[in-house]
């Protein structure tokens, strides 16, 4: 491909996202990676696709639901195109109910998400028993269970996405380029630090965790959210656990005591887990935007040039939204970026 319509520069879940919903529109397509596919954060291990909850609704939350609904026909197309399997699974996710109190709030929410998530998924609150000898203990005997969370897991989505992107003819290239066309760019946590020396203030930067998979086949089971924890089971007999969240930090990419302790509380949270095996530890950082939202849009004062980052804990959850609206941007002029997630809006 001598030039592209569209060159993104990296190959995290967002750029590789946009690079797909642009390829299948019929652009030409370039995607630039300066280390290889999933350097940064997508690269990891956990792969929760989990909503806010239902309540004290706002545009954050709106998009993130629509992103979500729109996951599995996103994956099962790409999966249909690239003919490997990003292993996506809308699987549920189960959260322990601590006291009378979380309770009674997660009765409102209940109710709340019938109206808020237009009757497509379910928030509802049922015995811990029915998710017995998996489902985390708790006090009430009681749990939230919904179904729109989903799960998948991050390394097989992007080599999915990659080859559906090449199957569309576009290019997929490591180290250094020069771009061509729109330039979208998805570089991830060093990314911001860029953006913020470019705009002379601070727009974000990276945060550390950590994460672990262990050997465990509970690929029918739904994930589990407690105490920040998430426990996620995957399809190829693993189960994901992550993650914790490090602001301060001495090295990027190196595991330590703090994992550890998360491998045991995981265990204690659900003792299926107990004697599962670790097969993996990972470290790693993550884009946060300084105002946790993503940013997304042109970039101010470069025509032609866009930004998509920022997603924080939940870039595999809102890249099929994110990747939509960006199309829609750099193809058509059409912008649908809700207020708050512009770049502008961080300035």
């Amino acid at each position: 491909m001598a030039t592209a319509d569209v060159t993104v520069m990296g190959g995290g879940i967002f750029g590789l996202a946009c690079a797909w919903a642009c390829a299948r529109r019929g652009a030409s397509v370039r995607v630039v990676e300066r280390d290889r596919i999933g350097a940064g954060s997508s690269g990891g291990l956990v792969g929760a696709l989990a909503p806010h909850v239902p309540e004290q609704w706002n545009p954050k939350k709106q998009f993130q639901l629509e992103s979500l609904l729109m996951s599995e026909a996103f994956w099962e197309d790409v999966r249909e195109v690239s003919g490997q399997d990003p292993l996506y699974a809308r699987s549920g996710r189960v959260q322990p109910l601590a006291d009378s109190d979380a309770v009674a709030r997660a009765r409102v929410r209940e109710e709340e998400a019938a109206v808020l998530w237009q009757g497509r998924a379910l928030w509802r609150v049922t015995g811990a028993a029915e998710f017995a000898g998996w489902g985390p203990d708790t006090p009430t005997g009681l749990v939230v269970h919904d179904t729109l969370s989903a799960r998948l897991c991050p390394r097989a989505g992007l080599a999915t996405l990659s080859a559906a992107i090449r199957a569309k003819a576009g290019e997929i290239m490591t180290g250094e380029a020069e771009p061509s066309g729109a330039v979208i760019w998805a570089t991830g946590a060093a990314g911001l630090q860029d953006l913020s020396a470019a705009f002379g203030r601070n727009l974000g930067g990276a945060e550390k965790g950590q994460a672990a998979l262990l050997r465990h086949d509970a690929r029918e089971a739904p994930q589990i959210f407690a105490e920040g924890l998430f426990i996620v089971p995957h399809g190829d007999g693993t189960v994901a656990i992550g993650s914790t969240s490090e602001r301060e930090f001495a090295e990027a990419d190196t595991t330590d005591a703090a994992l550890e302790a998360l491998i045991d509380r995981a265990r204690t949270v659900c003792p299926a887990l107990a004697e599962a095996p670790v097969v993996e530890r990972w470290a790693g950082l993550r884009p946060r935007a300084k105002s946790r939202a993503p940013m997304l849009g042109a970039w101010p004062g470069r025509p032609g040039h866009f930004i998509a980052n920022g997603g924080f804990k939940i870039g595999f959850g809102i890249a099929p939204k994110v990747a939509e609206v960006m199309a829609d941007l750099v193809l058509d002029g059409r912008d649908a970026i809700p207020d708050g997630f512009r770049v502008e809006d961080s300035l």
